[in-house]
């Protein structure tokens, strides 16, 4: 899902990248996180700590088992230099579904060079790319090597965001408790495979190649 946004500065897209750790060091800091029982940012609740614990799962289960379109994998080989910048959290569980495609996406594409930086560390970025004035994440940042930005892409693919808008638009004693809300969207990315990021990001991948 893409947004329209208040553009960063380059000088600060490129601090984000700089800042950024690779997808290597975030995993060992994933790892860690669960393997301490810690996540990360001031909320150390034992919720925050569940859902660490299964995001990690569900990343984990989403590198083994995405694939990537034959037609996205054609024009990850074509695009030229450009950075990659994911704003994301370990505990934040659109991020565990997102965060493994884009990252493969990436790995795919031999000019895209990729960052995860975690939100609640750069908060004054975030602001930049609220989306309906909050700081949902995943958000993906894609600029090139002078910090022009290109596009951005996120929190949600268009179709689960639809699952949390139309339950948002019912009277409130009808709208879903959270953890029933949150186990439909996980359905609807474990049903959809990684699919719907891939053909949405090609659409305006395929502007640039």
């Amino acid at each position: 899902m893409e947004s329209q946004v208040q553009v960063a500065p380059a000088a600060e897209l490129l601090s984000g990248m700089r800042a950024a750790m690779d997808a290597g060091a975030y995993r060992v800091l994933f790892d860690r996180l669960v393997a301490e029982h810690r996540t990360t940012g001031p909320d150390q609740s034992d919720e925050m700590l569940a859902y660490t614990k299964l995001n990690l799962a569900r990343t984990v289960r989403n590198e083994k088992t995405v694939r990537l379109l034959p037609e996205v994998q054609e024009v990850l080989g074509r695009l030229p230099e450009m950075n990659w910048l994911v704003i994301t959290e370990p505990w934040c569980g659109d991020s565990s579904q997102v965060a493994p495609v884009l990252h493969l996406m990436a790995a795919a594409a031999p000019n895209v060079h990729f960052g995860l930086l975690l939100r609640d560390d750069h908060l004054a970025l975030m602001d930049r790319y609220l989306t309906g004035g909050t700081r949902s994440i995943p958000k993906l940042i894609a600029f090139d090597r002078k910090g022009s930005e290109l596009f951005t892409w996120g929190p949600r693919p268009a179709a689960a965001h639809q699952i949390m808008l139309a339950n948002k638009a019912l009277p409130v004693e009808r709208q879903l408790p959270k953890e029933e809300l949150y186990a439909q969207v996980h359905a609807w990315y474990a049903a959809d495979k990684g699919y719907s990021v891939q053909r949405e990001l090609l659409v305006l991948l395929r502007a640039l190649a």
